[in-house]
């Protein structure tokens, strides 16, 4: 399964320690895992002496035979949404607490606040808790 030179940079790479936990429990994986040694792990024992669990292993190994070793060893960067809130929008959020509420209310409320970010056009559409986690990241008081 493994050619040496990548036998050799995994147990380098274990040797060393520095890497994230979870690279060189993949690494160890592999090791583990490669039949050129002699010895035949199956996914159960793997799983056993590095405590996780045989599908883990399995994709692991899936990885490396499908994509290499670097992909097998290294997660894929993640995507994630980007944020409905930038700076600009930030600042209209606060300008906007900060603010009188209208005149029915006493005090702005977090679903107000969304409710009136999306009728002034700032956004499309935002939770009370992306405001309330927006607004918690500020230095700004609107009580004091």
């Amino acid at each position: 399964m493994l050619t040496p030179e990548e036998r050799e940079q995994l147990l380098h790479l274990v040797d060393r320690g520095k890497p994230p936990a979870r690279t060189l429990t993949r690494a160890r994986i592999l090791l583990m895992a490669d039949r050129n040694t002699g010895e035949r792990h199956t996914y159960k024992d793997i799983g056993r002496v590095l405590h996780c669990h045989a599908d883990r292993i399995s994709r692991v190994c899936r990885r490396y035979v499908l994509e290499g070793l670097e992909a097998a060893l290294y997660e894929r960067p993640r995507t994630g949404a980007p944020p409905k809130i930038t700076g600009d929008i930030e600042a209209k959020l606060v300008m906007l607490a900060c603010s009188h509420p209208p005149d029915d209310r006493k005090r702005w409320t977090l679903r107000l606040l969304a409710e009136q970010m999306v009728f002034l056009g700032h956004v499309d559409s935002i939770s009370n808790v992306t405001v309330y986690q927006r607004l918690k990241k500020t230095r700004s008081n609107p009580g004091k």
